[in-house]
């Protein structure tokens, strides 16, 4: 087992009947985050602009939410979870990337992704075209990211994005790490294995399913002349939090099996605790052994 694991804290920022209509990362921003955070290495926070089961149901936009958050819980690293890069023109989310990297001091990695909620997509005017498409442009977006952050005056012509001189100061000292969320074998993960830094990966599927998609990020690393191992890779698990000793112990089980595929960071959304008791028991009961 290895003493690296890393630990993230999912925020909602959805607000539903079970939190009686209140975004639930305003809720635990001030009643668990203060006693989770200084367990967690990091927190993430999703991108949408409307509920699920209603419209009317209250999501706190994205970037907003995490920079607030940013501002009121140090130490911790953030990130989305993740963003739909359509939703917003490249040049600019490279500009929001800088600004929030520089004032969170070097705390922030660009969790992206290409996006599938279509409705949403369509609601708010924006394209969605096929999903070899969507990727594309993603891939070409990081481009125009790492030139944004690292060059005074960048410029870039591609295929679906161009930028012409899109000054980004001030550039941040520490680029940030870029963290894909995909799944797809054909065009996702070979994706993941080119340009990203960390892989937010599905959980789903079998052992052999995991070792497969594992492989086809690493071919594609090794391919683009990459060490696979410096791909970080995490997992986004849902579950209750700890209410017992046997709850715990299932858990250490099952994030050392993670671990022991090659997970180094776990992303843990426990939807809406209302207390920090079983928080806290997670933190000492299963953070602490899986640590060393």
């Amino acid at each position: 087992m290895s003493t690296a694991l890393k630990f993230g804290w999912l925020s909602p920022a959805i607000g539903n009947r079970d939190s009686g209509y209140q975004p639930i990362a305003q809720f635990q921003d001030r009643h668990i985050l203060p006693a989770a955070l200084p367990h967690f290495d990091s927190l993430w926070l999703a991108d949408h602009f409307y509920g699920f089961d209603a419209k009317s149901d209250p999501f706190l936009e994205a970037w907003t939410t995490l920079t607030w958050l940013a501002a009121r819980h140090e130490n911790v690293l953030l990130c989305h979870h993740v963003l739909g890069h359509g939703y917003r023109p490249p040049a600019l989310t490279a500009k929001m990337a800088a600004t929030l990297q520089v004032l969170s001091g070097g705390r922030f990695v660009l969790g992206i992704g290409a996006g599938w909620r279509e409705d949403e997509y369509r609601a708010y005017g924006y394209d969605f075209p096929a999903p070899s498409v969507r990727f594309a442009q993603l891939e070409e977006l990081v481009q125009i990211c790492r030139l944004m952050w690292t060059q005074e005056d960048p410029s870039f012509s591609g295929t679906h994005f161009g930028i012409d001189g899109a000054a980004a100061p001030p550039l941040p000292e520490t680029v940030p790490p870029v963290c894909i969320g995909a799944g797809g074998e054909k065009v996702g993960l070979p994706l993941v294995g080119r340009i990203a830094d960390m892989w937010n990966a599905p959980s789903r599927g079998s052992v052999g399913d995991w070792n497969r998609r594992m492989g086809i990020v690493h071919d594609s690393a090794e391919r683009a002349g990459r060490d696979p191992s410096s791909i970080e890779v995490s997992v986004t698990l849902e579950r209750p939090l700890p209410v017992t000793d046997q709850d715990s112990e299932k858990l250490v089980e099952e994030l050392s099996a993670h671990a022991g595929r090659g997970v180094a960071h776990v992303v843990m959304d426990f939807g809406n605790p209302r207390s920090t008791e079983p928080v806290l028991r997670f933190a000492e009961q299963v953070i602490a052994p899986l640590r060393g």
